[in-house]
């Protein structure tokens, strides 16, 4: 009876991990398709970066819906943190770019009211869905689960980073601030992917 209480508890966990993670596609595919359209319409690099990561978000996501739609194994695990590192480097090395072009060129991105507007949604939603994949991963100890929960984290500082960019540039001009963000977190996102490919997990402190 405990036995089968306790394969009961392991298939809801996986069964909300796979939730979770189709979730995780479908909000960032839309996120990203309403921010890179304003973000042309604003000449806006942070937006058009922000939209991209969540590109790379929603590829995560797509990773784990592979991860937990079939038997778990190591090999299975291990590609998955694998993958996601991968995309997290890629995702680093693309805000690093941006964020220096925008700083040498000096390319001042128009107050984008609606990028505000973007950026306080992603932080209403993904601080949640962080907590979730956070128990979630815990529950089925899937250290790629971790890494894509560091992702929604990179995420959310990237929201941050793009609330306080065009809240700045709305309020004060100052569109500086926003690129000096972005360089920092890249390095936030570059530690994490490479520590995703060469110790094949995340911290989840």
């Amino acid at each position: 009876m405990q036995r089968l209480c306790v394969e009961y508890l392991s298939m809801q966990s996986h069964r909300q991990a796979l939730l979770l993670s189709c979730f995780t596609v479908g909000y960032n595919i839309l996120e990203g398709v309403v921010s890179i359209v304003f973000a042309v319409a604003a000449g806006s690099s942070a937006l058009l970066g922000f939209g991209v990561d969540s590109f790379v978000e929603s590829l995560s996501g797509l990773v784990m819906v592979w991860r937990f739609s079939g038997e778990s194994g190591e090999h299975r695990e291990l590609t998955a943190v694998r993958l996601t590192g991968c995309a997290l480097l890629v995702l680093a090395a693309y805000v690093l770019y941006a964020s220096a072009a925008q700083l040498y060129f000096g390319e001042e991105p128009k107050p984008s009211p609606v990028g505000i507007a973007i950026a306080v949604v992603s932080l209403l939603v993904m601080p949640a869905l962080l907590l979730f994949k956070h128990r979630a991963a815990k529950a089925v100890q899937s250290r790629s689960l971790l890494a894509d929960a560091k992702q929604t984290l990179g995420c959310i500082c990237l929201s941050v980073a793009l609330l306080f960019g065009l809240g700045l540039n709305f309020l004060f001009g100052w569109w500086q601030a926003d690129p000096i963000s972005g360089i920092i977190i890249a390095a936030f996102l570059a530690r994490e992917g490479y520590r995703a490919l060469t110790e094949r997990e995340l911290c989840c402190s």
